[in-house]
């Protein structure tokens, strides 16, 4: 039977050959589990006379405080070793450049819609704004739309299911509607109406989707009413506006007879740039024309002695043309890559 010098000595090897924490567990059972070597020693001193007993207990412990301190030695060991590796992985280069601190950004979008504001509003527009979730009356019953009419066909409409009197709105002219019939309320009884300038950007939503549009879009509606209100002003604040965008005095702009049953007359409005990759291109931005009569009524305003003009454009057309982007729905994929170009 090998003494208690040799079991030592086994278990101290044992532990050494130990390469991680659950093979140092496995070597301790072997010696000090419940049917570990030292363990069935210790049961066997029963069977000892009371003089050898103790004599063999006092050896067994000596043995057992030298087995446990090799035991925590090798878990020292072990614990040292696998920080060392994991510092090793982990290590630093100082000499790095550090890493850049990602910040946000407006969308492009966003950032086309600020600009247009801020050259609107420079000129004495105000930004109005108005419900997404719309009336059938103030979509396109009050803009001369009546039912049946056949430029409701021109809109690929989202009814609430349930009502087919309320909808997503297709354009932002309703909110004109609600701008009028509000500032006719707050000038009841002036002998003099003022002026009424404004702009309303929003989004707006038809069932379409494809390179150029998509189901959610935004759109930029404009309002002039007042006396003496003709097409030249009209065409003024338009190519004012679209050359102060594109920031060049040689941009071409030109207005084609067009029909919207809002306006009359109406027209397209098309630009043409003289140089880059879209020179002598005619594209067209936008549709306008002089308000409507039976529109100036739905508003509470009288056609017989006000006029204006309205003009409707999408931003997001305009932010493809102003950054080069050519497939509308990039702007709403909410890929990061594409969208940071813009920070």
């Amino acid at each position: 039977m090998e003494t208690l010098d040799q079991l030592v000595q086994e278990a101290e090897a044992d532990f050494a050959a130990a390469v991680d924490g659950a093979a140092l567990e496995q070597a301790k059972a072997r010696y000090l589990g419940k049917s570990g070597s030292l363990t069935e020693r210790l049961k066997a001193l029963g069977k000892l006379a009371p003089e050898e007993r103790r004599e063999a207990g006092a050896a067994i412990n000596r043995a057992k405080d030298a087995i446990e301190r090799a035991l925590e030695a090798r878990r020292t060991a072990l614990r040292e070793a696998a920080l060392l590796t994991q510092l090793a992985a982990e290590a630093l280069d100082v000499t790095l450049p550090g890493r850049e601190s990602v910040t946000g950004g407006l969308h492009p979008v966003s950032r086309t819609l600020e600009r247009i504001e801020g050259l609107f509003r420079s000129i004495g527009f105000i930004v109005a704004d108005g419900p997404e979730i719309e009336t059938d009356w103030h979509n396109f019953t009050a803009l001369n739309t009546p039912e049946n009419h056949p430029a409701r066909s021109m809109h690929d409409t989202f009814y609430l299911e349930g009502h087919d009197d309320v909808l997503l709105r297709t354009h932002t002219s309703p909110v004109q509607i609600r701008a009028m019939q509000d500032h006719v309320a707050r000038h009841a009884g002036s002998e003099h109406m003022p002026e009424l300038r404004l702009i309303a950007p929003g989004r707006v939503y038809r069932v379409d989707s494809d390179a150029t549009h998509s189901p959610m879009f935004h759109q930029v509606e404009g309002l002039w009413v007042g006396e003496n209100v003709s097409f030249a002003d009209l065409k003024g604040v338009i190519a004012d506006f679209l050359r102060k965008f594109f920031e060049t005095e040689d941009l071409q702009v030109r207005f084609r007879p067009s029909f919207f049953p809002f306006t009359e007359p109406s027209a397209e409005i098309d630009v043409a740039f003289m140089s880059g990759a879209l020179e002598g291109r005619w594209l067209e931005i936008a549709g306008c024309g002089m308000v409507h009569p039976n529109v100036l009524r739905f508003g509470g305003i009288d056609p017989e002695r006000y006029t204006g003009f309205a003009f409707g454009m999408g931003p997001d057309r305009l932010t493809m043309l102003r950054y080069g982007v050519n497939d509308l729905r990039l702007f709403f994929e909410g890929d990061l890559r594409f969208l940071s170009q813009f920070r």
